[in-house]
């Protein structure tokens, strides 16, 4: 993997007692926020090869109108994933050279810290929509990533 592209859901309704928290899905803020993602990527002529994407419909909203067309590999892992779960699932995908996880905090903002500076604890700092693009000049190992773009959707 030369590249890794790491989303965060944009803005979820809140969840509501009795109800899976699966199931919720994107505000309409949420929806510009994930517009506004899949924009940028596009503007940045961002490519990938394979995007693995939480089950859960905030990410499958998001992954749908940030990245259009493509057809997600949807992992359960993802859901409710430390850094260490993440890390591994995307230790399989070594065969792809540009992947996107969509997915949810606080396993997406630690993951960052996790592959760039080699420790995921409390590291804050990942807003719904939000993005972090990775790259690798040599393994896929943590504290080995130069964190290339850190994006946040306008307000």
């Amino acid at each position: 993997m030369r590249e890794l592209i790491l989303l965060r859901h944009a803005e979820a309704a809140p969840g509501t007692d009795g109800k899976d928290d699966r199931e919720r899905k994107l505000t309409e803020h949420g929806r510009n926020e994930a517009r506004a993602a899949g924009q940028w990527l596009a503007e940045h002529h961002v490519k990938y090869d394979r995007v693995l994407c939480s089950p859960a419909e905030r990410t499958k909203e998001t992954a749908a109108l940030a990245l259009g067309q493509v057809e997600p590999v949807f992992e359960d892992a993802i859901y409710d994933a430390t850094p260490g779960d993440l890390y591994e699932l995307l230790d399989e995908q070594r065969d792809a050279e540009r992947v996107v996880l969509v997915g949810h905090n606080p396993g997406i903002e630690q993951l960052v810290a996790f592959l760039v500076e080699g420790r995921s604890e409390d590291y804050r700092g990942m807003p719904p929509g939000g993005m972090a693009r990775l790259v690798y000049d040599g393994p896929f190992e943590p504290g080995k990533a130069k964190l290339e773009t850190f994006w946040s959707p306008p307000n």
